[in-house]
């Protein structure tokens, strides 16, 4: 109440926190590169599909249409 004028700057921080700390947890907990389980699934970015979609937002990407190109097809 004393500065009025740090009110945006608190809110804008605490947002930019919030946000930061939601970005750390969606990586963390959908990202397939962090494996959490060592004994049971010690590689979980084998198990995906050409199909599957983990990045955020995937730019100019269709992924219906990919195909597996290599040995494992």
């Amino acid at each position: 109440k004393e500065h009025p004028r740090l009110i945006p700057f608190l809110i804008f921080t605490r947002a930019g926190g919030t946000g930061a700390a939601a970005d750390i947890l969606h990586l963390a907990l959908l990202n397939p590169d962090v494996s959490w389980d060592r004994k049971n699934n010690p590689e979980p970015w084998n198990k995906l599909g050409p199909n599957d979609q983990y990045k955020f937002h995937p730019v100019n990407v269709d992924y219906s249409n990919l195909k597996i190109d290599g040995p494992d097809s």
